[in-house]
Protein backbone atom coordinates (compact mmCIF):
# COMPACT_ATOMS: atom_id res chain seq x y z
CA UNK A 1 0.00 0.00 0.00
CA UNK A 2 1.42 3.45 -0.69
CA UNK A 3 -0.91 5.60 0.56
CA UNK A 4 -0.43 3.73 4.35
CA UNK A 5 1.09 7.63 5.61
CA UNK A 6 -2.30 8.99 4.92
CA UNK A 7 -3.96 7.34 7.59
CA UNK A 8 -4.93 8.47 11.36
CA UNK A 9 -4.13 6.29 13.94
CA UNK A 10 -7.32 5.04 14.43
CA UNK A 11 -7.64 3.87 11.12
CA UNK A 12 -3.38 2.58 11.57
CA UNK A 13 -4.97 0.50 14.25
CA UNK A 14 -7.98 -0.62 13.14
CA UNK A 15 -5.47 -2.04 9.74
CA UNK A 16 -3.47 -3.35 11.68
CA UNK A 17 -6.13 -5.43 14.07
CA UNK A 18 -7.93 -6.61 11.19
CA UNK A 19 -4.71 -7.24 9.42
CA UNK A 20 -5.30 -5.06 6.39
CA UNK A 21 -1.22 -4.66 6.67
CA UNK A 22 1.49 -6.09 9.07
CA UNK A 23 3.59 -3.42 11.42
CA UNK A 24 6.36 -4.68 9.50
CA UNK A 25 4.73 -3.76 6.34
CA UNK A 26 3.93 -0.23 7.75
CA UNK A 27 7.38 0.15 9.31
CA UNK A 28 9.57 -0.39 6.44
CA UNK A 29 6.81 1.94 4.49
CA UNK A 30 7.91 4.67 6.76
CA UNK A 31 11.61 3.84 6.70
CA UNK A 32 11.61 4.32 3.20
CA UNK A 33 9.95 7.69 3.24
CA UNK A 34 12.60 8.59 5.89
CA UNK A 35 15.44 7.20 3.37
CA UNK A 36 14.03 9.45 -0.03
CA UNK A 37 12.60 12.15 1.52
CA UNK A 38 14.31 13.23 5.12
CA UNK A 39 17.51 13.95 3.13
CA UNK A 40 15.31 17.20 2.21
CA UNK A 41 13.68 18.13 5.54
CA UNK A 42 16.57 16.78 8.15
CA UNK A 43 14.06 15.81 10.48
CA UNK A 44 15.98 12.95 12.26
CA UNK A 45 18.64 12.85 14.02
CA UNK A 46 18.91 8.98 14.40
CA UNK A 47 16.79 6.71 12.11
CA UNK A 48 16.67 3.35 14.24
CA UNK A 49 15.85 1.14 11.39
CA UNK A 50 16.93 -2.59 12.85
CA UNK A 51 15.32 -1.62 15.93
CA UNK A 52 11.94 -0.41 14.85
CA UNK A 53 12.20 -3.59 12.68
CA UNK A 54 12.80 -6.02 15.45
CA UNK A 55 9.67 -4.12 17.33
CA UNK A 56 7.45 -4.41 14.47
CA UNK A 57 7.69 -7.73 14.44
CA UNK A 58 7.46 -8.32 18.07
CA UNK A 59 3.96 -5.93 17.52
CA UNK A 60 2.90 -8.34 14.54
CA UNK A 61 3.18 -11.74 17.42
CA UNK A 62 1.23 -9.54 19.52
CA UNK A 63 -1.57 -8.41 17.53
CA UNK A 64 -1.76 -11.99 16.18
CA UNK A 65 -1.56 -13.50 19.87
CA UNK A 66 -4.54 -10.72 20.40
CA UNK A 67 -3.20 -9.17 23.36
CA UNK A 68 -2.57 -5.90 21.66
CA UNK A 69 -2.34 -2.10 23.08
CA UNK A 70 -4.55 0.27 20.70
CA UNK A 71 -1.49 1.60 19.51
CA UNK A 72 0.52 -1.85 19.32
CA UNK A 73 2.43 -1.75 15.66
CA UNK A 74 2.15 2.13 15.06
CA UNK A 75 5.45 3.80 14.54
CA UNK A 76 6.27 7.08 16.24
CA UNK A 77 9.16 9.48 16.40
CA UNK A 78 10.97 10.90 19.48
CA UNK A 79 12.53 14.05 20.06
CA UNK A 80 16.03 13.46 20.92
CA UNK A 81 15.73 14.87 23.96
CA UNK A 82 14.27 11.73 25.37
CA UNK A 83 16.95 9.05 27.22
CA UNK A 84 16.41 5.95 24.78
CA UNK A 85 18.32 2.97 26.29
CA UNK A 86 21.17 2.13 23.86
CA UNK A 87 20.67 4.76 21.44
CA UNK A 88 21.81 8.43 21.10
CA UNK A 89 20.50 10.81 23.00
CA UNK A 90 21.93 13.89 22.15
CA UNK A 91 19.58 17.09 23.50
CA UNK A 92 20.61 18.75 20.25
CA UNK A 93 23.86 19.77 21.53
CA UNK A 94 27.78 18.71 20.68
CA UNK A 95 28.35 18.54 24.89
CA UNK A 96 26.11 15.17 24.36
CA UNK A 97 27.17 13.99 20.91
CA UNK A 98 29.16 10.46 22.18
CA UNK A 99 26.19 9.75 25.05
CA UNK A 100 24.57 6.65 24.62
CA UNK A 101 21.41 6.13 27.39
CA UNK A 102 21.84 3.48 29.65
CA UNK A 103 17.72 3.63 30.32
CA UNK A 104 14.68 4.73 29.04
CA UNK A 105 12.98 7.89 29.45
CA UNK A 106 9.33 6.88 31.39
CA UNK A 107 7.63 8.35 28.14
CA UNK A 108 9.39 5.89 26.21
CA UNK A 109 9.17 3.02 27.99
CA UNK A 110 5.85 3.65 28.37
CA UNK A 111 5.43 4.06 24.60
CA UNK A 112 7.84 0.13 24.16
CA UNK A 113 4.77 -1.26 26.30
CA UNK A 114 2.11 0.04 24.49
CA UNK A 115 3.76 -2.08 21.36
CA UNK A 116 4.72 1.54 19.62
CA UNK A 117 7.70 0.81 17.53
CA UNK A 118 10.26 3.67 17.46
CA UNK A 119 11.78 4.75 14.16
CA UNK A 120 14.38 7.02 15.42
CA UNK A 121 15.14 10.18 17.61
CA UNK A 122 14.40 13.53 15.43
CA UNK A 123 16.03 16.81 15.59
CA UNK A 124 15.58 19.99 18.09
CA UNK A 125 17.26 23.53 19.67
CA UNK A 126 20.28 22.31 21.59
CA UNK A 127 19.53 21.59 25.05
CA UNK A 128 15.87 23.05 24.44
CA UNK A 129 16.62 26.27 24.09
CA UNK A 130 15.26 28.18 20.70
CA UNK A 131 11.48 28.62 18.39
CA UNK A 132 13.75 28.00 15.01
CA UNK A 133 15.25 24.33 15.56
CA UNK A 134 18.61 25.93 13.85
CA UNK A 135 20.03 25.90 17.49
CA UNK A 136 21.16 22.35 16.80
CA UNK A 137 24.48 20.97 16.75
CA UNK A 138 23.61 18.75 13.70
CA UNK A 139 22.17 21.72 11.71
CA UNK A 140 18.57 23.12 10.76
CA UNK A 141 15.44 21.32 10.06
CA UNK A 142 13.39 22.54 7.29
CA UNK A 143 9.70 23.08 7.03
CA UNK A 144 7.76 20.60 4.87
CA UNK A 145 5.84 23.41 3.53
CA UNK A 146 8.78 26.16 2.46
CA UNK A 147 12.13 23.83 2.72
CA UNK A 148 13.55 27.58 3.26
CA UNK A 149 11.71 28.18 6.49
CA UNK A 150 11.67 27.08 9.86
CA UNK A 151 9.78 24.36 11.68
CA UNK A 152 10.00 26.11 14.54
CA UNK A 153 11.37 25.29 17.80
CA UNK A 154 12.51 23.64 19.83
CA UNK A 155 10.61 20.80 18.65
CA UNK A 156 10.84 21.36 15.02
CA UNK A 157 12.05 17.66 14.31
CA UNK A 158 9.24 16.17 15.40
CA UNK A 159 6.83 18.90 13.86
CA UNK A 160 8.66 18.37 10.52
CA UNK A 161 8.68 14.72 10.53
CA UNK A 162 5.06 14.23 11.20
CA UNK A 163 4.41 17.35 8.55
CA UNK A 164 6.12 15.36 5.63
CA UNK A 165 4.88 12.30 6.84
CA UNK A 166 7.94 10.47 8.06
CA UNK A 167 6.12 9.61 11.17
CA UNK A 168 2.75 9.41 12.10
CA UNK A 169 2.87 10.77 15.59
CA UNK A 170 5.54 12.51 17.78
CA UNK A 171 6.85 13.29 20.90
CA UNK A 172 7.97 17.07 22.21
CA UNK A 173 8.32 18.83 24.83
CA UNK A 174 7.20 22.26 26.14
CA UNK A 175 9.16 24.86 28.65
CA UNK A 176 7.91 28.13 26.50
CA UNK A 177 5.93 26.28 23.57
CA UNK A 178 8.11 24.51 22.00
CA UNK A 179 4.96 21.89 21.48
CA UNK A 180 2.13 24.65 20.46
CA UNK A 181 4.70 27.06 18.47
CA UNK A 182 6.16 24.06 16.12
CA UNK A 183 2.86 22.70 15.91
CA UNK A 184 1.24 26.02 14.20
CA UNK A 185 4.58 26.88 11.85
CA UNK A 186 3.93 22.86 10.52
CA UNK A 187 0.36 22.83 10.26
CA UNK A 188 0.09 20.29 13.19
CA UNK A 189 -2.26 19.16 16.64
CA UNK A 190 0.40 19.82 19.55
CA UNK A 191 -1.04 19.14 23.16
CA UNK A 192 1.33 21.17 25.78
CA UNK A 193 -0.26 18.94 28.83
CA UNK A 194 -0.84 20.26 32.54
CA UNK A 195 2.64 20.58 34.19
CA UNK A 196 2.79 17.28 36.33
CA UNK A 197 0.77 15.21 33.55
CA UNK A 198 3.47 13.49 31.78
CA UNK A 199 6.54 12.08 33.28
CA UNK A 200 9.62 14.48 33.05
CA UNK A 201 12.13 11.40 34.37
CA UNK A 202 14.27 10.76 31.61
CA UNK A 203 13.72 13.90 29.80
CA UNK A 204 16.85 15.75 29.52
CA UNK A 205 15.76 18.81 32.23
CA UNK A 206 16.29 22.50 31.03
CA UNK A 207 14.03 24.22 33.52
CA UNK A 208 12.84 22.05 35.84
CA UNK A 209 9.53 23.99 36.69
CA UNK A 210 8.71 24.60 33.28
CA UNK A 211 9.33 21.15 31.29
CA UNK A 212 6.41 18.97 30.16
CA UNK A 213 6.22 16.30 27.43
CA UNK A 214 3.07 16.18 25.06
CA UNK A 215 2.11 14.63 21.96
CA UNK A 216 2.50 16.27 18.16
CA UNK A 217 0.06 14.82 15.56
CA UNK A 218 -2.31 15.91 12.56
CA UNK A 219 -5.13 15.85 14.45
CA UNK A 220 -6.83 16.36 18.44
CA UNK A 221 -7.99 12.53 17.67
CA UNK A 222 -4.45 11.25 17.32
CA UNK A 223 -2.95 13.22 19.95
CA UNK A 224 -5.45 11.64 22.48
CA UNK A 225 -3.87 8.56 21.25
CA UNK A 226 -0.91 8.94 22.12
CA UNK A 227 -2.00 10.81 25.41
CA UNK A 228 -4.09 7.38 26.51
CA UNK A 229 -0.07 5.82 26.37
CA UNK A 230 2.09 8.36 28.11
CA UNK A 231 -0.04 10.15 30.36
CA UNK A 232 -0.01 9.77 34.31
CA UNK A 233 1.98 9.34 37.62
CA UNK A 234 5.76 8.03 38.12
CA UNK A 235 6.87 7.97 41.02
CA UNK A 236 10.40 8.12 39.72
CA UNK A 237 9.26 11.88 39.13
CA UNK A 238 9.08 14.45 41.87
CA UNK A 239 7.06 16.74 40.21
CA UNK A 240 4.59 13.76 38.67
CA UNK A 241 1.19 14.21 40.33
CA UNK A 242 -0.83 11.29 41.01
CA UNK A 243 -3.97 11.94 39.38
CA UNK A 244 -6.64 9.67 37.81
CA UNK A 245 -5.82 9.70 34.09
CA UNK A 246 -8.80 10.25 31.61
CA UNK A 247 -9.70 7.95 28.65
CA UNK A 248 -8.70 10.50 26.04
CA UNK A 249 -9.82 9.05 23.08
CA UNK A 250 -13.32 8.38 24.73
CA UNK A 251 -13.69 11.90 25.80
CA UNK A 252 -13.06 13.30 22.21
CA UNK A 253 -16.68 14.21 22.14
CA UNK A 254 -17.33 14.98 26.26
CA UNK A 255 -17.46 18.45 26.03
CA UNK A 256 -20.44 20.50 24.23
CA UNK A 257 -18.89 23.28 22.14
CA UNK A 258 -22.62 24.75 22.35
CA UNK A 259 -22.50 26.98 25.30
CA UNK A 260 -18.70 27.19 25.88
CA UNK A 261 -17.50 30.27 26.88
CA UNK A 262 -14.11 31.03 25.51
CA UNK A 263 -12.47 33.84 26.81
CA UNK A 264 -10.73 36.38 23.99
CA UNK A 265 -8.27 38.32 25.93
CA UNK A 266 -8.17 41.93 24.21
CA UNK A 267 -4.20 42.61 25.28
CA UNK A 268 -3.25 39.69 23.20
CA UNK A 269 -5.03 41.10 19.88
CA UNK A 270 -3.53 44.14 20.32
CA UNK A 271 0.48 42.84 20.52
CA UNK A 272 2.90 44.82 18.64
CA UNK A 273 4.27 42.21 15.82
CA UNK A 274 0.80 40.31 15.34
CA UNK A 275 1.24 39.30 11.87
CA UNK A 276 -2.48 40.16 10.19
CA UNK A 277 -2.72 37.10 8.35
CA UNK A 278 -2.39 35.13 11.34
CA UNK A 279 -4.96 37.53 13.14
CA UNK A 280 -7.54 37.25 10.84
CA UNK A 281 -6.86 33.52 10.49
CA UNK A 282 -7.43 32.99 14.24
CA UNK A 283 -10.70 35.35 13.88
CA UNK A 284 -12.12 33.33 11.25
CA UNK A 285 -11.73 29.71 13.43
CA UNK A 286 -13.16 31.57 16.61
CA UNK A 287 -16.04 32.81 14.07
CA UNK A 288 -16.46 29.00 13.48
CA UNK A 289 -16.79 27.93 16.79
CA UNK A 290 -19.04 30.34 17.50
CA UNK A 291 -21.26 29.41 14.69
CA UNK A 292 -20.82 26.02 16.05
CA UNK A 293 -22.64 27.27 19.72
CA UNK A 294 -19.81 28.82 21.53
CA UNK A 295 -19.75 32.38 23.46
CA UNK A 296 -17.28 34.94 22.71
CA UNK A 297 -16.18 36.85 25.73
CA UNK A 298 -13.86 39.68 26.27
CA UNK A 299 -11.76 39.49 29.12
CA UNK A 300 -8.64 40.97 30.61
CA UNK A 301 -5.26 39.54 31.16
CA UNK A 302 -3.30 42.20 32.99
CA UNK A 303 0.18 40.64 33.51
CA UNK A 304 0.84 40.06 29.51
CA UNK A 305 3.36 42.71 29.88
CA UNK A 306 5.38 40.67 32.57
CA UNK A 307 5.33 37.13 30.61
CA UNK A 308 8.65 37.49 28.61
CA UNK A 309 10.66 38.84 30.96
CA UNK A 310 9.64 37.18 34.01
CA UNK A 311 10.07 33.75 32.04
CA UNK A 312 13.49 34.82 30.85
CA UNK A 313 14.59 35.30 34.24
CA UNK A 314 13.03 31.70 35.38
CA UNK A 315 13.93 29.58 32.78
CA UNK A 316 17.61 30.57 32.33
CA UNK A 317 18.19 30.48 35.99
CA UNK A 318 17.07 26.77 36.32
CA UNK A 319 19.28 26.07 33.35
CA UNK A 320 21.82 27.40 34.88
CA UNK A 321 21.30 25.20 37.58
CA UNK A 322 20.93 21.83 35.18
CA UNK A 323 23.31 22.33 32.67
CA UNK A 324 26.04 22.73 35.43
CA UNK A 325 26.24 18.98 35.27
CA UNK A 326 27.91 19.07 32.16
CA UNK A 327 31.52 19.74 32.91
CA UNK A 328 33.30 17.24 30.90
CA UNK A 329 33.95 15.24 33.95
CA UNK A 330 31.29 12.31 33.83
CA UNK A 331 30.35 12.06 31.00
CA UNK A 332 29.38 13.90 27.35
CA UNK A 333 31.99 15.92 25.45
CA UNK A 334 35.37 16.37 26.66
CA UNK A 335 37.76 19.23 25.57
CA UNK A 336 41.73 17.54 24.43
CA UNK A 337 44.23 17.79 26.90
CA UNK A 338 43.43 20.31 29.27
CA UNK A 339 45.96 21.25 31.61
CA UNK A 340 44.24 20.92 34.86
CA UNK A 341 40.62 20.78 36.15
CA UNK A 342 39.75 24.73 35.57
CA UNK A 343 41.12 24.23 32.52
CA UNK A 344 38.92 20.98 31.40
CA UNK A 345 35.81 22.89 33.03
CA UNK A 346 36.37 26.00 30.87
CA UNK A 347 36.94 24.34 27.62
CA UNK A 348 34.40 21.52 27.89
CA UNK A 349 31.86 23.79 28.43
CA UNK A 350 32.75 26.12 26.12
CA UNK A 351 33.42 24.18 22.99
CA UNK A 352 30.34 21.74 24.17
CA UNK A 353 27.56 24.17 24.04
CA UNK A 354 26.44 26.50 21.42
CA UNK A 355 25.57 30.00 21.75
CA UNK A 356 22.12 30.18 22.81
CA UNK A 357 22.79 27.77 25.44
CA UNK A 358 25.86 30.11 26.82
CA UNK A 359 23.74 33.03 26.99
CA UNK A 360 21.15 31.27 28.68
CA UNK A 361 23.50 30.20 30.99
CA UNK A 362 25.37 33.21 31.64
CA UNK A 363 21.73 34.93 32.03
CA UNK A 364 20.83 32.43 34.94
CA UNK A 365 23.75 32.60 36.48
CA UNK A 366 24.07 35.90 36.57
CA UNK A 367 20.08 36.02 38.23
CA UNK A 368 21.73 33.78 41.09
CA UNK A 369 24.27 35.41 41.80
CA UNK A 370 24.90 36.90 44.77
CA UNK A 371 23.91 40.68 45.52
CA UNK A 372 20.98 40.05 42.15
CA UNK A 373 19.14 36.80 43.42
CA UNK A 374 16.67 38.70 45.34
CA UNK A 375 16.62 41.56 43.20
CA UNK A 376 15.96 39.54 40.09
CA UNK A 377 15.31 35.63 40.69
CA UNK A 378 12.86 36.02 43.71
CA UNK A 379 11.09 38.76 41.95
CA UNK A 380 10.50 36.94 39.08
CA UNK A 381 9.14 34.02 40.98
CA UNK A 382 6.51 36.54 42.72
CA UNK A 383 5.40 38.07 39.47
CA UNK A 384 4.94 34.78 38.16
CA UNK A 385 2.55 34.01 40.57
CA UNK A 386 0.18 36.82 39.50
CA UNK A 387 0.22 35.83 36.06
CA UNK A 388 -0.81 32.79 37.51
CA UNK A 389 -3.20 34.06 39.56
CA UNK A 390 -4.24 36.41 36.32
CA UNK A 391 -5.52 33.53 34.94
CA UNK A 392 -7.44 31.75 37.51
CA UNK A 393 -9.08 35.12 37.92
CA UNK A 394 -10.01 34.53 34.39
CA UNK A 395 -11.55 31.42 34.22
CA UNK A 396 -13.43 32.43 36.94
CA UNK A 397 -15.66 33.37 34.18
CA UNK A 398 -14.99 31.46 30.68
CA UNK A 399 -14.04 27.88 30.30
CA UNK A 400 -10.90 28.08 27.92
CA UNK A 401 -8.87 31.17 26.38
CA UNK A 402 -8.49 31.63 22.87
CA UNK A 403 -5.24 33.05 21.41
CA UNK A 404 -2.64 32.45 18.55
CA UNK A 405 -0.01 30.51 19.29
CA UNK A 406 2.68 32.48 17.67
CA UNK A 407 2.37 36.12 15.96
CA UNK A 408 3.91 35.37 12.70
CA UNK A 409 4.00 32.30 10.56
CA UNK A 410 7.42 30.43 10.06
CA UNK A 411 10.80 32.26 9.38
CA UNK A 412 13.52 31.79 7.05
CA UNK A 413 16.39 29.67 8.15
CA UNK A 414 18.79 32.58 8.57
CA UNK A 415 16.54 35.04 9.21
CA UNK A 416 19.47 35.80 12.18
CA UNK A 417 16.75 37.08 14.29
CA UNK A 418 18.27 39.13 17.36
CA UNK A 419 17.49 37.08 20.66
CA UNK A 420 15.43 39.66 21.50
CA UNK A 421 12.82 39.24 18.60
CA UNK A 422 13.03 35.28 18.91
CA UNK A 423 12.23 35.59 22.52
CA UNK A 424 8.92 38.04 21.71
CA UNK A 425 7.83 35.55 19.57
CA UNK A 426 7.14 33.07 22.65
CA UNK A 427 4.86 35.83 23.81
CA UNK A 428 1.75 34.11 23.32
CA UNK A 429 3.06 30.63 24.97
CA UNK A 430 5.49 31.74 27.68
CA UNK A 431 2.94 32.38 30.17
CA UNK A 432 0.84 28.72 30.27
CA UNK A 433 4.19 27.38 31.26
CA UNK A 434 4.70 29.50 33.83
CA UNK A 435 1.67 28.98 35.22
CA UNK A 436 1.46 25.50 34.44
CA UNK A 437 -1.29 25.14 31.89
CA UNK A 438 -2.49 22.74 29.95
CA UNK A 439 -2.99 24.46 26.28
CA UNK A 440 -3.01 22.95 22.97
CA UNK A 441 -2.25 24.39 19.39
CA UNK A 442 -4.98 23.83 16.35
CA UNK A 443 -4.32 24.84 12.69
CA UNK A 444 -6.83 26.78 11.45
CA UNK A 445 -5.38 28.18 7.99
CA UNK A 446 -2.33 29.56 6.05
CA UNK A 447 -1.30 32.87 5.08
CA UNK A 448 -0.44 34.61 1.89
CA UNK A 449 2.53 32.61 1.61
CA UNK A 450 0.97 29.42 2.25
CA UNK A 451 2.17 28.57 5.63
CA UNK A 452 0.38 27.33 8.24
CA UNK A 453 -1.31 29.33 11.16
CA UNK A 454 -2.11 28.01 14.53
CA UNK A 455 -5.07 28.71 17.00
CA UNK A 456 -4.25 28.30 20.63
CA UNK A 457 -6.75 27.10 23.60
CA UNK A 458 -5.73 27.17 27.22
CA UNK A 459 -7.61 25.68 29.65
CA UNK A 460 -7.39 25.29 33.17
CA UNK A 461 -5.76 22.27 35.36
CA UNK A 462 -6.11 19.24 34.07
CA UNK A 463 -8.61 20.14 31.28
CA UNK A 464 -6.67 18.34 29.09
CA UNK A 465 -9.47 16.25 27.51
CA UNK A 466 -11.63 18.96 26.97
CA UNK A 467 -9.11 21.15 24.78
CA UNK A 468 -9.06 17.85 22.82
CA UNK A 469 -12.49 17.64 22.42
CA UNK A 470 -13.28 21.26 21.58
CA UNK A 471 -10.35 20.76 19.00
CA UNK A 472 -11.74 17.58 17.79
CA UNK A 473 -15.20 18.77 17.31
CA UNK A 474 -13.87 21.87 15.35
CA UNK A 475 -11.38 19.58 13.72
CA UNK A 476 -14.87 17.33 12.37
CA UNK A 477 -16.50 20.85 10.68
CA UNK A 478 -12.68 21.95 9.18
CA UNK A 479 -10.12 20.37 6.95
CA UNK A 480 -7.45 22.58 8.20
CA UNK A 481 -5.51 19.36 9.46
CA UNK A 482 -6.02 17.17 6.26
CA UNK A 483 -3.81 19.29 4.68
CA UNK A 484 -0.60 18.16 3.83
CA UNK A 485 2.07 19.93 1.97
CA UNK A 486 3.39 18.99 -1.21
CA UNK A 487 6.54 16.92 0.40
CA UNK A 488 4.48 14.85 2.08
CA UNK A 489 2.56 13.91 -0.66
CA UNK A 490 5.33 12.43 -2.68
CA UNK A 491 5.42 8.31 -2.82
CA UNK A 492 8.37 7.28 -1.52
Amino acid sequence: MTDLHRLSIRELSEGLKTAQFSSRELTEHYLKRIAQIDPKVKSYVTVTAEQALAEANAADAALKAGNAHALTGIPLAHKDIFCTQGIKTTAGSKMLDNFISPYDATVVAKAKAAGLVTLGKVNMDEFAMGSTSENSYVGATSNPWALDHVPGGSSGGSAAAVAADLAPIATGTDTGGSIRQPASFCGLTGLKPTYGRVSRFGMIAYASSLDQGGPMARSAEDCAYLMNVIAGHDAKDSTSINKDVDDYVANLNGTAVKGLRIGIPKQYFNVAGLDADVKARVEESLKKLEEMGAILVEIDLNMTEAYVPTYYLIAPAEASSNLSRFDGVRYGYRCENPVDLMDLYKRSRSEGFGAEVQRRILIGTYALSAGYYDAYYVKAQKVRRLIQQDFLKAFENVDVIAAPSAPTTAYKIGANLSPTEMYLGDIYTLAVNLAGLPAINAPVGFDKDSLPVGLQLIGNYWSESQLLSIVHQYQQNTDWHTKRAAIAEENA
